[in-house]
């Protein structure tokens, strides 16, 4: 009962920091400090991924009419081309970090996955987020994700390379990048979202095909129970979160989750230096 409730905070703790440009990993790594599951070190870099699962399905089923490209009209169906298109604009934005992840994803696990990282990548973005805010950076022109480019979709796909860098945010790095090529907010964060499922979907592959080659596709009642608590609790969370987040920013800027970013990040820091 105990590893379950712990299963439930970490699906708690995703389906809140996953959405909001604060950094899933850095509050993950922070948890794992003081809650930590008892499972194997590999079952667990696993399970901080595969979690994500219950994110993305939130996703789904909150803007499944906007992403869903087959339309039922007088009968037939139909392939909506607006949605083909936009999806083409998704897999083009994908593209750059599925490439270098694929490419170096265990060299960036080993050189970057640190406290130190992790607390900077915090820091540096929250401030840049408050620069681009209080100097007003954008023009803001676009207003509807059906209207990004394709030069803009490439763009924003080169600003989610930064999101390899744990502590950075992949919804951070991705919603900066939008606003400094002239998405409105709502439509940066809402590209974002659909930029979440085909990028999660991989990495949850990637980590599961590791997993079986080196512990192979076994696993204990305990564990199974830890994946599905935590990845049904990230998908509730996560309706809630994705709402709250779109309704925010329509009256809102992003400084405050800056100001948060640079907090955490300097708590993040002093507790590795002073206190481990």
């Amino acid at each position: 009962m105990i590893e379950i409730l712990k299963a439930i905070l970490f699906g708690i703790v995703e389906g809140i920091t996953e959405w909001l440009p604060i950094s899933s990993t850095g509050h993950m790594i922070l948890l794992d400090e003081f809650v930590q599951l008892n499972v194997t070190d590999e079952f667990y870099k696993l399970f901080e991924v595969v979690i994500q699962l219950g994110a993305i399905l939130a996703v789904v089923v909150l803007y499944f009419k906007s992403i869903w490209p087959l339309k039922k009209e007088k009968g037939k169906i139909k392939w909506d081309k607006d949605i083909l298109n936009l999806w083409g604009k998704i897999l083009v934005a994908c593209i750059p970090a599925a490439v270098v992840g694929l490419l170096f994803d265990d060299w960036i696990d080993e050189h970057f996955y640190n406290s130190i990282v992790v607390s900077l990548a915090l820091i540096i973005y929250g401030i840049i987020f408050i620069v681009i805010e209080m100097k007003n950076i954008g023009s803001r022109k676009t207003k509807e994700v059906s209207k990004i480019t394709y030069k803009q979709a490439v763009q924003i796909g080169g600003f989610q390379l930064l999101a390899l860098i744990p502590g950075t945010s992949r919804s951070g790095s991705t919603i900066i990048g939008g606003l400094l090529i002239g998405l409105e907010r709502s439509v940066a964060a809402q590209f974002t979202f659909f930029l979440a499922i085909p990028v999660m979907a991989g990495a949850s592959l990637l980590k599961l095909l590791k997993y079986i080659v080196k512990v192979g596709l076994s696993f204990s009642g305990l564990e199974i129970g830890i994946l599905v608590v935590s990845t049904i609790t990230a998908f509730v969370v996560s309706l809630f979160v994705i709402k709250f987040l779109i309704n925010y920013i329509r009256k809102h800027d992003f400084k405050v989750f800056g100001y948060y970013r640079i907090v955490l990040g300097i708590l993040v820091l002093l507790y590795f230096l002073l206190v481990k």
